[in-house]
């Protein structure tokens, strides 16, 4: 569109009046003849639009304040950083302040009290869409403070984001609320209010008074409904449903009312109430999320109806008034029906007379000290009836009240018997192990420390009791029959030890027996004999039948021990030495005993820092061919030597390591040097020299071995057939699938497998020739007595036999003479190892035999 004159300069469409307004400027030039037609009437249309705009304005701003100052509360605009830029009438009403001491001013002007950042939450909600809501406290023009709940909301205002605080005066809230909680303080009625999972939310001094609830308990302490017991007016129990506030919560509607009765049972206290409940709706809500109960407590008028008596039979309680100047005693239906329904006591002398001596003198006390001073009494008192049925009761008495001259005593009386009977039973249940219902191991630790502490008592002695390979029964057969083993083992002891002591199941298969040492020196070890003879036959599960015996340990006091954990703790070790020397057997704990035992505490403490510390070397013992004299293999043997300890001999340290579980991390140890000597040996021209290493149980039943030993191999290039590995027979009898499985991947390896010492332990012929193994080694407890013992002979004949029988490699071990060696060649043994060749050698030295003599000895 071309542009008009005068119209690209805004100036001069008020050159003529500079007082002119914007519409009175447009309004000339529409009016200018010098304009053509088209440029006035686009004036006009302008002017007109502009009029139309304020006038809209104006109104906007007319309804704004209209609205504004017609709200009742307090509105204040702030700008973003708390400056008020505008406040309605009523806050300058609330504020008792003129306009421009609050507009243009900070918002402290109004909250002093307000922190630096106090804005920063405001802003952080209203960015998130949300309005801010906080209680605080202004301040009026003259000082006074008033408390405020301020909501806050963003919004834009006149282009730039702006805060809208609306500000509600709780003064009179607040004085209604404590007005409220002046009127539940001092009413006599009770107020209780409950959540619907019975929950007890509040309760006012009237109620926790009326129910019996100190002031400062914990309302969650009195929530349990398991200690009260609701009661009918009819003396019933009554049902949870039909109590009056669940019913409220139920139906929705008010319950008016109601008489009920409650039983506590812990203070024995019986309370009759009439009770009112009304359900409370939350905001919005359709159903009752709380309920409000007020009542009253009628238990006086209670106490005279005719149903008082059925509400006491149901508790158990009795009441009791004694006429004190006749002793003439009156009870109630229930009371008399406690002691004797068919001829109760008629005075008070004929009821003591039925106590035990000790309560009988203790009622007694307590009636004159009620007579004399007034004071009452509450007794649990047992005692028999005519027919030799006992009782115990609970005894609550005192002066009447309002009988200044103690005329007349009143009480009640509550029939315990059978919370007596369930204390007994909780005790012994404490003191019982369930499985074997013998003692448990608290209860025999009581009875020991009373024993122990009795003036002038009697010697105690202790026998700590292991049973033997109870463990693999438990892990072949299962825990039901562990613990059926467990149950007979109890039962066997028990008749063992009969009546000259208590025995418990102190944890696992673990016994303890506690009885008197007596002048007979030899009275514990009688026992322990009893029991070891108990455990002679086999036990059976099923159709399986296995043996089990048991290891002892005896401590006496005050020799061993002065403490009962003193004594327990030295029988447990020499159970512990008798289980390593023998099992099936006893051990007396003696000062040696304690020292072996730090000695051991020593040496396992030191083994096991040994690998860390290279501590450990291999020497090699030759296994010669017997005929020619020719070395055929090794044997690595391990040795140790300690700074502190010396030189230690492996029967000495073996053990420890088996029973630590070091003996695992050691065998691996000895595999990997024993497999690193040969490939050294390889690589210095004497040829692969297989090796036999020894495997402990453990090392087979732990981490998977054949991986172990495959890995080991792979690592020094060694074929399978330069390591032999030696097992304990203890494999053949534990053939689990896991160790058939390892068995057969070691041989797939090429790995010469060897059952050690056969002979000496299981010798599980049927065993035997399922496992995939290439050998046997004949012990030197067999050889060293051939071949004058005829014994040794008969079982060096059988070992071989056996070996041929099932085309087994057998070698010899301990051959020490030439007699030996030439009865071995006899009988056909083709291989052996001892001191006749050689001890365990070095590296070096087992090297130099076998280049300088082409390993040949002989």
């Amino acid at each position: 569109m071309t542009a008009l004159p005068g119209m690209d300069d805004p100036a001069l469409l008020t050159e003529g009046d500079p007082d002119a307004s914007l519409p009175d400027a447009l309004a000339a030039a529409a009016a200018d003849p010098a304009l053509p037609a088209h440029a006035r009437a686009l004036l006009r249309r302008a002017h007109a639009a502009l009029l139309a705009a304020r006038a809209d304005a104006d109104a906007a701003h007319l309804r704004y304040h209209a609205l504004f100052d017609a709200v009742p509360d307090p509105v204040s605009i702030l700008d973003a950083d708390g400056v008020v830029l505008d406040l309605n009438r009523a806050g300058l009403r609330a504020y008792q302040r003129p306009r421009d001491a609050i507009v243009g001013q900070p918002i402290e002007v109004l909250n002093p009290d307000l922190p630096r950042d106090h804005l920063a939450p405001v802003w952080d909600a209203v960015h998130r869409g949300r309005t801010y809501v906080i209680e605080v406290t202004n301040m009026r023009g003259d000082g006074s403070r008033f408390p405020v709940e301020v909501h806050t909301a963003g919004f834009e205002h006149e282009g730039r984001p702006c805060l809208v605080a609306v500000a509600r005066d709780l003064s009179e809230r607040r004085e209604a609320e404590v007005r409220y909680r002046e009127l539940m303080d001092v009413m006599d009625r009770g107020i209780a209010i409950h959540d619907v999972s019975g929950r007890f939310v509040y309760g006012n001094p009237a109620a926790l008074r009326l129910l019996g609830i100190r002031q400062g308990t914990s309302l969650g302490d009195t929530a349990n409904l398991g200690d009260w017991i609701p009661i009918a007016p009819d003396g019933a129990e009554l049902a949870w449903e039909d109590l009056p506030p669940v019913r409220a919560l139920r139906d929705g509607r008010l319950v008016e009312s109601t008489l009920m009765g409650l039983y506590h049972r812990a203070r024995r206290q019986l309370y009759w109430l009439m009770v009112t409940a009304v359900p409370q709706y939350p905001p919005g809500g359709d159903r009752p999320h709380q309920v409000l109960s007020l009542f009253s407590d009628v238990t006086t008028l209670k106490r005279d109806s005719s149903m008082f008596d059925r509400v006491q039979a149901l508790a158990h309680i009795g009441g009791w008034e004694l006429d004190c100047s006749t002793d003439r005693l009156h009870l109630t239906a229930e009371a008399a029906r406690i002691l004797e329904a068919d001829a109760p006591p008629a005075t008070m002398e004929a009821f003591a007379a039925m106590l035990a001596t000790d309560d009988r003198a203790r009622l007694r006390d307590a009636l004159g000290a009620a007579m004399l001073q007034g004071e009452g009494f509450d007794l649990e008192l047992q005692g028999l009836r005519r027919d030799g049925s006992g009782f115990w009761v609970r005894a609550i008495g005192g002066p009447r009240h309002g009988d200044p001259a103690t005329s007349r005593l009143t009480g009640t009386l509550q029939d315990i018997a059978r919370s007596k009977r369930d204390e007994e039973v909780l005790r012994l249940q404490a003191r019982t192990d369930p499985l074997t219902g013998l003692l448990n191991r608290d209860a025999i630790l009581g009875e020991l420390e009373r024993r122990m502490r009795l003036p002038g008592a009697a010697a105690v002695a202790v026998l700590y009791i292991d049973l033997d390979r109870f463990k693999f029964v438990n892990d072949a057969l299962g825990h039901a029959a562990g613990d059926e083993l467990l149950v007979s083992a109890a039962h066997r002891i028990g008749h063992a030890v009969g009546d000259r002591g208590n025995i418990a199941r102190f944890g696992g298969d673990e016994f303890l027996v506690v009885c008197e040492a007596g002048p007979d020196a030899t009275r514990a070890e009688r026992v322990a004999d009893a029991i070891l003879d108990a455990f002679g036959d086999g036990f059976r599960f099923d159709s399986e039948e296995f043996t089990i015996t048991a290891s002892i340990g005896i401590a006496r006091a005050p020799e061993d021990g002065d403490r009962p954990q003193t004594l327990i703790q030295n029988a447990d070790a020499a159970m512990y030495e008798s289980k390593r020397r023998v099992r099936n057997g006893w051990q007396r704990f003696t000062p040696a005993l304690a020292e072996g035992q730090q000695e051991r505490l020593r040496v396992e403490t030191h083994l096991r820092r040994a690998i860390d510390n290279a501590e450990f070397h291999l020497v090699y013992q030759p296994q010669v061919d017997l005929l020619q004299g020719r070395i055929v293999a090794a044997e690595a043997l391990i040795r140790w030597h300690n700074r502190q300890l010396g030189e230690m001999r492996p029967d000495h340290f073996i053990d420890h390591a088996e029973t630590t579980g070091d003996i695992v991390r050691i065998g691996a140890w000895v595999l990997r040097e024993a497999c690193r000597q040969s490939a050294a040996w390889r690589d210095a021209g004497l040829g692969v020299i297989r090796v036999a290493v020894n495997v402990s149980f453990r090392q087979l039943v732990g981490d998977d071995l054949a991986a172990h030993v495959g890995r080991v191999l792979a690592e020094f290039e060694l074929p399978g057939d330069a390591l032999e590995l030696e097992f304990t027979e203890r494999v053949l009898i534990e053939d689990a699938p896991a160790t058939l499985a390892t068995f057969a991947a070691l041989r797939a390896m090429g790995v010469v497998l060897t059952i050690d010492d056969f002979g000496e332990g299981y010798s599980a012929l049927n065993y035997l020739r399922r496992l995939p193994i290439h050998g046997l080694k004949l012990s030197q407890l067999f050889v060293s007595g051939v071949p004058d013992d005829r014994s040794d002979v008969a079982v060096c004949e059988a070992v071989a036999g056996i070996a041929r029988g099932l085309g087994l490699g057998l070698v010899a071990e301990g051959v020490e003479s030439e007699a030996q060696r030439r009865f071995l060649i006899d009988l056909g043994v083709p291989v052996g190892q001892g001191f006749l060749f050689a001890p365990g050698l070095s590296p070096d030295e087992f090297a130099r035999r076998v280049r300088d003599g082409g390993g040949r000895f002989g």
